[in-house]
């Protein structure tokens, strides 16, 4: 709505504007200061704009100290050559009436122009501008004074003519001639329609401003239409203002209803660990938020520093979306947290309507980082991913059991587990957990949360049973198939059964399932048994029906134990083709979730 309201009010101004040829936007009104005299054509800026932008004569340009000046051909006539002689004089430009076609300048430095009159031709261009005598007579009759006149008449001083013991007067024409002095003064010549200010400047007047007219071209026509444009723009301009204003009455409400909701969480939750710093903290924390470690849906990370020399991560919540509801999730959830295996929180920022997280820093990123690329054995080793795999079950175990409510986490995938400087795991961003209590089995939810991929089919569909902590363990299992091989696909076509291709998990069963080795790169003796208690602990995990999934404590065990767990039911035998003799691919539901939830 604001940027609409900002594209009305510039149209306004833009069609106020006279326009020269389409896309020339270097012909739009300008200035040299604030709030000097807007320009626009017939007048355009030297070095600003092309010529194309202004009228012959009537180019103006920006001085050192931001004023506008005006280099313009002064119309005198003398009777010296009965010319109309174009003298230049530079001046300040106060005021430009485009309506009235004047424009009133204070001059700055008038060439001495009595003494330049006989040194004229009488072939010079005439001056596109005209004086407008408000203040001054029509002209002047110029002498040469042996000593100071005595005269009825006002004489005023050219002190640029002055030489040996003469001086040089200006008479007003306007006084009878009788006025002037006989006996000490030799007249000179006259000059007309001129300003006074332009012998010797505007020092010695009272009167300092002169105003010239311009007859060409012409704009008082468009002047005319412009202001009638501008009116039926206005009145609509201010129809849209007025909606603007009360939609951002009723925005403003609603985020200071949700402020004081945040402040009155804040308030209960004062007796917790986390530091509560102002936004102006932040900022100095975060360094002025120069360096971007990350970008999701609910906000971005910065890298920042603790006044101590302690790196944190700061993640700034975006305040467009939602009602704060990630904001409470994230303080309310991790500041009651003191694991090793989950990310610790800093401190926090809830400022007007600004929120931040200051999290502990863990300079080794996410375990996204190391699994993307496909190979992830050589650049962990499978030990090293045995001990993470342990380590974000740990975390999660704690999640579960170990708080004084259950946190279901509801977004575990390799973007959120970070490691430390010894690539120990952290699960991170609750920013989609739920809190319920430890004898309380299953939660209320209104929609799908999570990552495509990850999601349990219960959190997408309640045909597979009620959501609870067992749908942490699925989006763990898959985390485990990731760890291993990646979001791959096999070619089936080795199998007699099949010609299509198949994902990961699926044919890592049928191949277990089968008693045949696992097509993974092994280096040392016993990383084949890391890989294929991973994968199997994974299948236990992602059963689609919750009560086939073991808790974290088993699934601990299963990591842990010496001997190798069993393997499990097959997964993917629910989603087997009616027709036994068909040889289309199983077409998995872990497929059909997956596909479904992509296209929503």
């Amino acid at each position: 709505m604001f940027i609409f309201l900002i594209f009305l009010i510039c149209s306004a101004q833009y069609l106020q504007e006279p326009r020269f040829a389409a896309g020339q936007d270097e012909c739009l009104p300008t200035s040299c200061h604030a709030p000097g005299p807007i320009i626009r054509f017939p007048f355009r800026l030297i070095g600003r704009q092309p010529e194309r932008c202004g009228y012959p004569g009537f180019d103006l340009s920006c001085s050192s100290t931001n004023t506008t000046e005006f280099e313009f051909q002064y119309p005198v006539r003398a009777s010296a050559r009965n010319t109309v002689l174009p003298i230049s004089a530079k001046a300040t430009v106060l005021e430009i009436d485009y309506m009235n076609q004047v424009i009133r300048v204070s001059v700055l430095n008038g060439s001495c122009l009595p003494n330049r009159v006989p040194q004229l031709s009488s072939a010079a261009a005439p001056s596109p501008f005209e004086v407008d005598l408000r203040y001054d007579s029509s002209g002047y009759t110029l002498f040469n004074c042996s000593k100071l006149p005595d005269s009825r008449a006002a004489s005023y001083p050219v002190t640029c003519l002055n030489h040996g013991g003469f001086r040089v007067y200006a008479f007003g024409s306007s006084y009878s001639v009788t006025d002037f002095p006989m006996s000490t003064c030799l007249k000179m010549y006259n000059i007309s329609d001129i300003s006074r200010v332009l012998f010797d400047g505007p020092a010695e007047f009272s009167v300092d401003d002169t105003y010239l007219r311009w007859p060409e071209p012409s704009c008082r026509t468009c002047e005319a239409s412009r202001k009638y444009s501008v009116a039926v723009i206005g009145v609509f301009v201010t129809a849209v203002a007025l909606a603007a204003i009360l939609y951002v009455y009723i925005t403003k409400k609603r985020k200071r209803d949700n402020g004081k909701r945040i402040s009155r969480f804040l308030e209960d939750y004062k007796a917790l660990k986390p530091t509560r710093y102002t936004y102006s903290d932040i900022k100095v924390i975060a360094d002025g938020f120069k360096h971007k470690l990350g970008q999701g849906g609910y906000g971005t990370v910065f890298k920042g520093k603790l006044s101590n020399d302690i790196p944190v991560a700061v993640k700034i919540l975006n305040n467009t979306k939602g009602n704060g509801d990630e904001f409470i999730n994230e303080v309310a959830t991790i500041g009651k947290i003191h694991h090793v295996n989950v990310v610790r929180l800093v401190g926090y920022c809830a400022d007007g309507y600004r929120r931040a997280l200051v999290y502990e820093f863990l300079e080794n990123d996410s375990l996204e980082k190391y699994i993307s690329s496909g190979n992830q054995s050589s650049t962990l080793g499978w030990e090293k991913l045995h001990s993470v795999a342990l380590g974000v079950a740990k975390g999660i175990d704690y999640l579960h059991q170990g708080c004084n409510q259950r946190i279901l986490h509801f977004d575990i995938k390799p973007h959120n587990i970070l490691l430390d400087h010894n690539l120990s795991p952290k699960v991170a961003d609750f920013g989609l957990a739920k809190l319920c209590s430890k004898e309380q089995s299953v939660v209320t939810m209104t929609g799908a949360r999570g990552t495509i991929g990850y999601i349990a089919p219960e959190v997408f569909s309640r045909n597979f049973g009620k959501v609870s902590y067992k749908s942490d363990i699925y989006s763990f299992g898959m985390l485990l198939l990731d760890m291993v091989g990646g979001r791959k696909s096999f070619d089936a076509g080795v199998q007699e059964d099949s010609s299509d291709e198949i994902y990961f998990p699926e044919w890592m069963y049928n191949k277990l399932d089968k008693g045949e080795d696992i097509a993974i790169e092994i280096e040392k003796e016993g990383e084949s048994e890391i890989a294929k208690r991973l994968i199997i602990v994974g299948l236990w995990c992602i059963q689609w029906y919750p009560v086939d999934r073991p808790s974290t404590k088993v699934v601990i065990q299963m990591l842990e134990g010496e001997n190798m767990p069993v393997m499990p039911p097959n997964p993917f035998a629910a989603s087997k083709p009616a027709n036994a003799n068909s040889t289309a691919s199983t077409g998995s539901l872990y497929h059909s979730v997956e596909t479904s939830l992509g296209s929503n």
